[in-house]
Parts: C-alpha cells; structure tokens; sequence
C-alpha cells in the first residue's frame, strides 16, 4: 500500500474517532486530558483505558497486519525520548491541551485558541528540527 493511502486512512480513522468520542460522551479526543483524568481519579475510567488501549494497540496491529514496522526504529537515545517527553507533558499543561485535542479537535471546531496552538505546535517543532539538526549536529541521534 502507498504510504500517502496509509496515511490518509489513519487520518480519516483519528477523525472518525474524535467525532464518535464527541458524540458518544460529549468527550474531546485529547489524549493528555484522557490521560490525566485517568491519572487523577476521574470517575469515568473505562472509556479512558478503552481509548488509550487503542492509542497504544494500533501501531502493533499494524505492524503484525503489514509484517514490517512502519514507523521505525528510535533514532535517538532513551534517555532524549524521556526528556522530550517530560517537554512534551509541560508543554500539555502551559498550552491548555495537546495535538490531538487542539490539532484534531479543536481545528475542526475551527476554534481561534486550538488554530494559533496547533500553529504554535507546528512552529516549535520545526524549530526544535532545526536547532537539533543543524546548530547541534544532530545531538542525541
């Protein structure tokens, strides 16, 4: 399969699934919001360890339905995925909400706050690409 029609399928699929959370529960599909409420007790559990079972699932199923691993190896040391993850999570938190819920949701929603976010997402990480590529040499790689 070409990679642009993977693409385009999981696009739909994050999409569909965003509208059917909306719908079902009146939830944003925001995975840092499901994760903190299900880190900080929120009363409804289930959903949240159904939705993040999948988030986790699907990159498996989709190497054992393809016999390859289509994203690839890490291409930089475990310790620079923790610290960028630890970035990641206070960036969640200053910014209101994730990718997923402003860039997914929110764009759809074509709310003000999730477009300048989202262009705030893309802008930093471009910037991080450069920095670590090009000033840095590729640092941690």
């Amino acid at each position: 399969m070409h990679p642009w029609i993977s693409s385009l399928m999981g696009g739909v699929m994050i999409g569909l699934s965003a509208v059917w959370l909306m719908a079902a529960l009146g939830r944003i599909a925001g995975i840092s919001g499901i994760a903190s409420g299900l880190l900080t007790g929120a009363g409804d559990r289930d959903w949240r360890i159904a939705f993040l079972i999948g988030v986790v699932a699907a990159p498996w199923l989709l190497a054992l339905l393809r016999s390859e691993n289509a994203i690839g190896a890490p291409v930089v040391s475990w310790p620079w995925m923790v610290a960028a993850g630890l970035l990641v999570g206070f960036g969640t938190r200053l910014g209101g909400g994730c990718t997923s819920g402003h860039g997914v949701c929110g764009v759809a929603r074509l709310s003000r706050r999730s477009l300048l976010a989202t262009a705030l997402f893309v802008a930093s990480a471009m910037a991080t690409v450069f920095v670590i590529r090009h000033l840095l040499g590729g640092l941690g790689t």
